[in-house]
């Protein structure tokens, strides 16, 4: 990947975006009506319309916007936690997410806004699902500076989220550069595997399943664990018996005994891991019982592990096709040649 605007770069190509704005401005409608459009601009976000700065240089971000606005090179000043994400970051963004302020923990609940008022920011986006923003008091943070909410639907969904997180702060240069860059990759990816990929039929063991209910998840096509290996050109097939919007619209929760019924039909299976490559205990329940050795699939070897099924970003989602490359390369090594 070319080397990522500095932050000096991005503002002064800011400012002259804003610049050019309000000279339009002028030309269409006169002196007094330019300078309060020139700086700031009509977002609209999950919480209506919002008027934000065109070009902010004091961002707070929490939940799915902190990896995105981390990797686009925003002018971040304060974040939420997101051990999550952690193990698929860059150095880079590594170095930069343990050096800034934490206004929050893993939870919109935890969110403190004293920490976030003294970080005098001049806009906080927050990357949260709707449902979630019960636990805010979202007047007490538009007292402080305009709030864009701008969270999560379906986990496939990742793609549109952090470009809108990524204009509202400003920093649409830097997406579309990690956008362009992981296309590339995937496109190579999928020319390399449609040779042995065309035609199967893909189930996918997720990894939240619930050992204590006797249930696992079955991820179908756009949810976690399965919609960059889409991008690859992995068929997922089947879909939700009964889709509740959101993730439930991609992935259920069946009981153990359902198994054979469930992905008795996959020609192949891909199971989510941890980073490191082992299985979560939810997947090694599965794993471990008689019901998935008789799946036709794993007895004819063909089980796929995937790492890194949580990236929620092109850049987090390099490290997943790299991961399905290697994992890929190993299963369909005969057939590859």
């Amino acid at each position: 990947m070319r080397p990522r605007p500095s932050v000096p770069a991005r503002r002064a190509l800011a400012t002259a975006t804003a610049l050019v704005l309000g000279l339009s401005l002028v030309a269409c409608g006169g002196d007094d009506d330019a300078a309060p459009d020139a700086e700031t601009r009509t977002f609209e976000a999950d919480n209506g319309e919002v008027e934000i700065p065109v070009a902010p240089e004091r961002v707070v971000a929490t939940g799915y916007a902190v990896p995105a606005l981390l990797e686009a090179d925003a002018d971040l000043v304060g974040i939420s936690e997101w051990s999550r994400g952690i193990n698929i970051m860059t150095a880079e963004d590594r170095s930069s997410y343990e050096g800034l302020d934490k206004v929050a923990g893993e939870t919109a609940a935890s969110t403190n806004y004293e920490a976030i008022a003294n970080l005098d920011p001049d806009l906080i986006v927050i990357g949260v699902p709707v449902p979630a923003l019960v636990d805010l008091d979202m007047e007490r943070l538009e007292a402080v500076a305009p709030v864009v909410v701008l969270g999560p639907t379906r986990p496939d969904k990742w793609r549109e989220l952090t470009q809108r997180q990524s204009d509202a702060a400003g920093v649409l240069g830097s997406f579309d550069e990690a956008k362009a860059t992981y296309e590339a990759r995937a496109g190579e990816l999928r020319e390399t595997y449609a040779p042995v990929l065309d035609g199967l039929a893909f189930g996918h063991l997720g990894g939240y399943g619930d050992v204590s209910a006797g249930n696992f998840q079955r991820e179908f096509a756009g949810s976690w664990g399965t919609n960059v290996a889409g991008d690859v050109g992995v068929d997922y097939y089947g879909e939700v018996a009964d889709p509740q919007g959101g993730s439930s619209d991609v992935s259920e929760y069946p009981s153990i005994e359902e198994l054979p019924e469930s992905l008795g039909d996959a020609d192949w299976i891909t199971y989510s891991v941890e980073d490191d490559g082992t299985p979560s205990e939810a997947v090694q329940y599965v794993l471990d019982s008689e019901l998935w050795a008789s799946l036709p699939a794993v007895r004819a070897g063909h089980v796929i592990p995937v790492r890194y099924t949580e990236a929620a970003t092109y850049t987090s989602a390099l490290a997943t096709l790299d991961g399905l490359d290697e994992a890929f390369g190993v299963a369909f090594a005969t057939e590859l040649g």
